[in-house]
């Protein structure tokens, strides 16, 4: 495909000399002959070159465009395969999460917004074509050398002057975009906000919305302002460099006319140096080879910057695509669950500034295997925060986390994709996927459809019935926006959500992390679900984290976080008999629904 464009370029590059030539063969061919009742040979050959050029022109352009369309699918894809392989293979979140990594990101990723921003594809494909242009100069400038060697510099040193002016305007265009790629971004949330229906609701109510449409133009004023200074500044300078090539092309235009018509040669050669000192300029004169070399750069110096921060990307295994058949259960990754510790853990959230106050503080604590392990504590306790630890999301500033006595993230056991696998978790904040019912929960085991574990996941995150209900079953997309597609209640999302991590046990994951699982669902709900979970002992370790304490009864052992440290440990007749932080939350918590508080969050059911 190169090879094919390649010649295509170099054709379309020396077709404005060959264009000459013909031009002034055919011309000195008619003066030779004059003109008859027919066409004499010496002057049909020139003329049917000429022609042959003129489709040679159209079938170039032709042909060229679906193999640049190729081209340039095959480059950005195996681009944004890497970008994509890169974000994801990174451990842990923590770059990820900030504000600087993710403008990286949006450049790298290359999808245009403005002119001056470009694919990979574009900018080495103006690299592939630029130095046929190149060439096409000097195929021209020889024609002209033909006539007088001393138009050839007087052509060709102001064309390369007004290249280089050209060049240095992209460039310092590129850099202020570059340096304002925060207020793009900025207005374009703020533009995303303003058409979302999500959003659509609040916006009325509040009435945000001048006030909205106000924080969008303040941002595209701050990024557009720098960039249309520079480029009223830029239009002057395009001026100069325009004079700059037309004066000198004028005095070759002026000096061959005269020599024409001085006798010092023929109309014929005249037309051919003309024709020839315009081609001379056509290499320079679409500059737009510098904009697309000048866009792309940005996207691949914000790839290396990304690589530097994230790590060098490795190489993640496929998963084949399968149809749905019964399969047998998979052998479990481990003889038992393991036995995991947290050993004085110290962690806290860091941001562009610097670190911020600790979450964690020297966290002790066993989970032992088989066991139904809850958490509770106040908001800001540290409970989602030591999930993700567990989950290998974030590393610990201080201590480790262990398996059977090795660091979770160590190499020599296996480091965090082998304890990912033996895990598990529903997070609080979970994803919505657009994807239908069968992929949402499909996406807790990247592997062929274990349908004996997918039934079994199912029946115990009750979601059997919310499907029964779908128009098109388990082929029903979760999003309104799709064809067919369905809005779920908050509690519906729950249970698929949850069905994702018990078909992910079914497979062979052995320690299942719960961070409020249920927030969306009834009381009366929940409990019948946990006690659907309870079965799940021995064979699997079950951590819960919930608000609720009347649910977390059923725990084999419950844990109070506060101040980033397990604060009270037992079961809840022991936390009970304490009188302590665990009782008292516990009787206000009884007391608030015994007065009819359902606790709950909702958002309407299917729609």
């Amino acid at each position: 495909m190169l090879a094919g464009l390649s010649l295509a370029y170099a054709v379309a590059a020396l077709l404005p000399a060959a264009t000459a030539l013909t031009t002034g063969l055919l011309l000195a061919a008619a003066q030779r002959h004059g003109v008859g009742t027919g066409v004499p040979a010496a002057v049909a050959v020139p003329l049917l070159a000429l022609g042959a050029i003129v489709i040679a022109d159209q079938g170039i352009g032709a042909l060229t465009h679906p193999l640049e369309f190729l081209a340039a699918g095959q480059i950005d894809g195996a681009h944004r395969a890497r970008v994509a392989l890169l974000a994801l293979s990174t451990p842990t979140v923590e770059q990820l999460e900030r504000s600087s990594t993710q403008d990286l990101i949006r450049t790298t990723c290359a999808d245009p917004t403005t002119w001056v921003e470009q694919r990979p594809s574009d900018g080495a494909l103006a690299q592939l074509s630029r130095p046929f242009r190149y060439v096409g100069m000097v195929a021209s400038a020889a024609v002209v050398a033909k006539y007088a060697w001393w138009l050839v510099p007087i052509l060709v040193v102001p064309a390369l002057i007004t290249r280089f002016l050209a060049v240095r305007v992209t460039r310092r265009h590129f850099r202020i975009w570059k340096d304002h790629v925060s207020q793009l971004r900025r207005a374009k949330y703020w533009s995303e906000v303003s058409t979302a229906p999500a959003e659509a609701k609040e916006l009325r109510v509040f009435g945000a919305g001048s006030w909205l449409v106000g924080r969008q133009q303040s941002h595209v004023r701050a990024y557009l302002e720098p960039v249309y200074a520079d480029e009223r500044r830029a239009n002057w300078q395009r001026a100069a460099a325009a004079l700059l090539m037309l004066a000198p092309l004028a005095l070759v235009y002026y000096a061959v006319g005269a020599g024409t018509a001085a006798g010092h040669a023929t109309v014929a050669t005249e037309s051919a140096v003309l024709t020839a000192a315009w081609g001379t300029y056509l290499a320079v004169l679409n500059s737009y080879d510098t904009v697309m070399i000048g866009g792309a750069l940005p996207v691949l110096k914000a790839f290396e910057q990304l690589r530097e921060r994230l790590g060098e990307p490795v190489q993640l295994p496929t998963v084949p695509t399968v149809p749905m058949v019964p399969t047998a259960p998979p052998a479990a990754r481990g003889a038992a669950p393991p036995l995991v510790r947290f050993e004085e853990v110290c962690f806290g959230y860091s941001s562009e500034s610097g670190p911020r106050r600790p979450v964690l503080d020297r966290l002790d604590l066993e989970i032992r295997p088989g066991e139904m392990l809850a958490i509770v504590g106040l908001n800001g306790a540290g409970k989602s925060t030591m999930t993700k630890l567990l989950a290998g999301l974030y590393t610990p500033t201080f201590g480790r986390i262990t398996a059977d006595g090795v660091d979770i993230a160590d190499p020599r056991g296996g480091g965090l994709p082998v304890w990912r696998s033996r895990l598990a978790v529903v997070f609080q904040d979970f994803v919505r996927y657009h994807l239908s019912v069968l992929d949402n929960v499909r996406l807790g085991y990247a592997g062929p459809l274990n349908r004996g574990a997918f039934n079994a996941a199912v029946h115990q995150a009750g979601l059997a019935e919310v499907v029964e209900r779908l128009p098109d079953g388990w082929n029903t997309p979760l999003a309104r926006d799709r064809t067919g597609g369905v809005d779920l209640s908050g509690g519906q999302w729950q249970q698929v959500i949850l069905a994702r991590a018990l078909y992910a046990v079914g497979c062979g994951a052995q320690v299942l992390v719960l961070d409020e699982p249920t927030a969306h669902l009834d009381v009366r709900t929940e409990f019948e679900l946990f006690g659907r979970l309870a079965t799940l002992r021995q064979r699997t370790t079950v951590v819960l984290i919930s608000h609720r304490l009347s649910t977390v009864r059923q725990a084999d052992r419950i844990l109070l976080l506060d101040g980033g440290r397990v604060a009270e440990a037992g079961t809840h007749a022991e936390l009970m008999a304490l009188q302590g932080r665990y009782e008292e939350m516990f009787a206000l918590q009884a007391e608030r629904f015994t007065r009819g508080f359902q606790d709950r969050i909702e958002e309407g059911g299917l729609s």
